[in-house]
């Protein structure tokens, strides 16, 4: 019973990350969930005629981190948005100074006249912009350069990490680095900025939808089999009882 209620709460943590995926499957640069399943403990639980046979508690569900897979690149009309082909993260900050990756190259100019992301995070290092500039002023270089009037005003800093299933993600599609994940440092020449474009993301609707069915059928079977085992014990006390 306990092993089958340990499936039903392992299936469960994957339904809630196949949920996330689909629900996202048109947020910009988002990076679907990898999980996969561990055995619990086990122990040996054979006669000593019968030795290596083995009791387990189930299976318990872990977290891959993100799929590292490149999303579609879409058009987009505003010509300060960009996407990165190749391995990295843009270089942001939140409002509290704390350093943060991200994907979403869904740039927006600020009332202070500072490139900020979707989310309002000023870039790592701060842009500012001429007084008075628009979107369509700005070029974006594919090695970052910010151009305005023909005047750089600025790199849009690209960066990669040693692991990127060990960052952690902290929601708005924002990234964490963590001692799993190491420290950051410039991407190289295979990556690049693609001004007026964006990355979509790589969560794959029919695959997701698949694994969803797996998972519920799964979490029946685990479901049913609790059951089972409850009427095994009924009828175990009724015959006690008799």
């Amino acid at each position: 019973m306990y092993a089958a209620a340990a499936g039903m709460a392992a299936q469960q943590d994957r339904i809630d990350a196949v949920s996330n995926d689909i629900a996202n499957v048109n947020t910009t640069g988002y990076k679907r969930t990898r999980v996969a399943f561990r055995d619990l403990v086990y122990t040996e639980a054979g006669l000593a005629t019968n030795p290596g046979v083995r009791d387990g508690s189930g299976a318990a569900a872990t977290f891959l981190g993100r799929g590292t897979q490149q999303g579609p690149l879409l058009d987009s009309p505003n010509p300060i948005d960009v996407a990165i082909a190749g391995p990295g993260f843009i270089a942001v900050r939140d409002a509290g100074g704390n350093p943060l990756l991200t994907r979403d190259g869904h740039l927006n100019i600020d009332s202070q006249g500072r490139l900020v992301t979707n989310g309002g995070n000023l870039l790592d290092p701060p842009i500012q912009l001429p007084a008075g500039t628009q979107p369509a002023d700005v070029s974006i270089a594919s090695d970052g350069r910010v151009v305005v009037n023909n005047q750089v005003a600025g790199t849009v800093r690209v960066v990669t990490v040693p692991s990127e299933s060990g960052l952690r993600s902290v929601g708005d599609n924002l990234f964490e680095p963590t001692a799993e994940s190491g420290g950051t440092r410039l991407a190289g020449n295979g990556t690049q900025l693609l001004a007026g474009k964006l990355e979509g993301s790589n969560a794959d609707m029919a695959s997701a939808m698949t694994e969803m069915i797996e998972s519920q059928r799964a979490f029946e079977l685990a479901s049913k089999a609790i059951q089972t085992h409850d009427r095994l014990n009924e009828i175990a006390v009724q015959v006690k009882r008799f």
